[in-house]
This record gives structure tokens, sequence and C-alpha cells, in this order.
């Protein structure tokens, strides 16, 4: 029996040549359109996607074979899981490949953000010579805190020790971290110049950076989101930067993607918007083409299934 793998969005060529080589029949013709997806699901074993394809429950209802489904990065909220699970879909994602990739970009707007670098360029662009408008901050002997404490949060502690940045560090999961204070949400609200977001979108994390929280924090400070848009309320942290509580905001995600016209932080002075760029790297994108294209072989065709999000699906 030969396994179809299905790949509607634009993978690194890795993947297909690691498919093919295992002896799977691979349909990979570049992005597809959402009717195109529809139409080929019904026959596909797998299926490999990154954030442009909604593997929704409309979707998972047209796959009639559909064994496994595995997002060529961390976050899932593409794929219902809901609807995977009910039909024996294991969902699965590739956290390693994009680490460096992603605590690098959140860094770099780290420093945009302390050295107003984007607007400093465009008033060069314009013609301008004007220094005492950006004046900056250093990022030396001000305090870091980082929500999520996984793979991204410690390689952005690791970058931000070598900028003599103090850092701590907010996660529930996580009850010891080597040089780096774990404390609660209102002690990192409280202490932190700089705030940078690595979690999850759950019923616990949604919209924690609202208003309330927003108020906690100490004035001045500037916030960094290369995680998930739905992390922050967006109007919330809007009007915090035009209050002054907050000084600046550095965001590559948006709760809807892409951001619909007269979004509240678009055009925003003293926020940096990226366009989703945190895996966008050569490294990064052959790294989860790799990764999620090993993960298919070994779970057709030979039973191991790794880094499975649903795992309840694995006991059935």
């Amino acid at each position: 029996m030969t396994f179809h793998v299905l790949v509607p969005d634009s993978v690194n060529k890795r993947a297909v040549e690691i498919l093919q080589a295992a002896g799977l029949q691979v349909t990979a013709p570049g992005q597809m359109k959402r009717e195109e997806t529809l139409a080929a699901i019904a026959d596909a074993d797998a299926l490999i996607i990154r954030s442009a394809t909604k593997a929704d429950a409309a979707l998972i209802a047209a796959a009639t074979k559909l064994k496994v489904i595995a997002r060529a990065g961390v976050g899932v909220d593409n794929v219902d899981l809901e609807a995977a699970s009910a039909k024996g879909i294991a969902v699965m994602n590739t956290p390693a490949g994009n680490t460096v990739a992603t605590a690098e970009l959140a860094f770099g707007l780290m420093l945009a953000l302390a050295r107003h670098i984007p607007q400093a360029y465009d008033s060069m662009q314009a013609g301008k010579w004007d220094r005492k408008s950006f004046m900056g901050t250093e990022l030396r002997g001000k305090t870091l805190g980082i929500i999520g404490f996984g793979r991204i949060g410690r390689a952005i502690a690791k970058r931000a020790a070598a900028f003599e940045m103090s850092v701590i560090a907010y996660d529930p999961y996580v009850t010891a971290a080597d040089g780096v204070e774990l404390v609660d949400l209102p002690t990192l609200y409280g202490r932190a110049d700089y705030i940078t977001l690595h979690s999850l979108v759950n019923d616990q994390t949604y919209h924690m950076i609202n208003a309330e929280s927003l108020a906690q924090m100490k004035r001045g400070v500037r916030i960094v989101n290369a995680a998930r848009g739905a992390l922050i309320d967006e109007a919330a942290l809007a009007e915090a930067i035009k209050s002054g509580q907050v000084a600046g905001a550095a965001l590559d995600v948006y709760e809807e993607e892409p951001p619909p016209a007269g979004h509240p932080l678009i055009g925003l002075a003293g926020v940096i918007d990226t366009p989703h760029l945190g895996a966008s790297t050569e490294e990064a994108q052959v790294a989860v083409a790799i990764e999620a294209a090993e993960l298919v072989v070994n779970a057709l065709l030979k039973g191991e299934y790794a880094n499975v999000v649903n795992a309840d699906v694995l006991k059935k």
C-alpha cells in the first residue's frame, strides 16, 4: 500500500525529497487554493501545512483517509484540534526548527524599539537629518520579563544575558531555570522594563495582555510579541500606548492575519509592525520542512508518533 501525502502550502523541497525517498506518493504543487485543497484532501493519508492552509472542520470532514496532520511550525491554531481528534487524526508540530529564528527576530524587535531604528530609517528616507527625535535607551541594566519559558523563551534569555540585562520569567509549567528568576505574573508586570511573549494561546492566555494587566505594568514598559496575536487585547494595548503607560510595542503577530484595515496598532506612533516573520529564515524553513516530513514518514510507515499535540488520539 502506498500512502498519499498532500502538501498544500509551499514548503522547502527537502520535505518532498524525504517523503519520496521513503516511497510515499506526494502532491505538492506549491501554494494551493482552498477549493483545490478541499478536492485533493479526500485521497490523502497525511497533510503537511504551514500557516496559510486552515485545517478547519470543513477540510477535516472532507478527508476520508487522513491519519496525520503535520504543522511545519509550532502553533497549531490553524488546525481544528477537536475535529481532528474526533476523527482520530494525530496533529503534530515541529517546535525545534524555528527556535533561533524566532528568538533572533524578537530580540531584533526589542533593539529596534530601544533605538527607534525603523522611525529613524523613515526619517532619513524622507531627506531629514534628525537625531534629537530618536533618543534611545540601552538594554544594558534593564529588566526583561519573558512570558513563556520554553525553547524560544530560553533562547531569548541567553541573548539577553549577553546584553547584560536582568532576566525574569513566568511559566506555570517550569519549576527551575538556570540563571533566570522565575516569578509570578504580577511581579513580572511590576518589574519588567521590556516584556516579550512566548506562550501558546489557550483559555488562560487569551488576551492575557489586557487593560487590567497593562495597568499593573511599570509605566514606560515596552512589549514585544512574536508568538501569537491573540495573547494581546489589541485595542487595550493601543490605548495604553496613547496614554504613555506603554512606551512602545513591536508586533510580528496579530489576532487576525493579515490585520484588517483600521487596525488600532498599525501606523500608531511607538509601534513597530512586521508581517509574521518569526520563522522566515532560510535555515528555519529547511529545518521545519525536514522535521515535518520525518514526522509523517515515521507515523505512516513505522507507527511512531512524536510531537503530537492532541495526544489522546493515540490511546484510541
